[in-house]
């Protein structure tokens, strides 16, 4: 997703303005991550959305995030995925995931900001939790 002319610049300045763009991800029957590329203004220059075949499994594009923070410019990612479960406690899977992620992106200077698991149940930040 591309914003420009035609579409006004979404912005996210708080975790509220995260939860509500990726709240969405609560009513999908398999695991989907998905992905906001941000400027220093947290203004959305673009998101990336990974589906997984399986309900309870999803592998971390690395490379792909990577290379879509570099052809955005971005200096910040915001990252959610959902739990079909309901359930939003993120798993050990989901948490060195993200410590993978976060160092990756580290190395090209771009920052994770977040990640949020959404569920049926509620929506678990990462950074709330003190995990980033």
């Amino acid at each position: 997703m591309l914003f420009g002319a035609d579409n006004p610049p979404l912005r996210l300045p708080d975790i509220e303005a995260a939860q509500a763009l990726f709240a969405p991800l609560a009513g999908e029957r398999v695991e989907v991550m998905a992905f906001a590329y941000l400027d220093r203004a947290q203004q959305v220059l673009g998101m990336r959305h990974a589906r997984s075949a399986r309900r309870d499994q999803l592998s971390l594009p690395i490379r792909d995030i990577a290379a879509d923070a570099i052809a955005f410019h971005a200096f910040a990612v915001v990252m959610a995925h959902n739990h079909p479960s309901g359930d939003p406690t993120p798993s050990r899977a989901d948490r060195e995931a993200t410590d993978r992620l976060a160092r990756a992106l580290d190395t090209l200077g771009v920052r994770l900001l977040d990640h949020l698991v959404v569920a049926a149940n509620g929506i678990t930040s990462f950074r709330s939790l003190g995990f980033l």
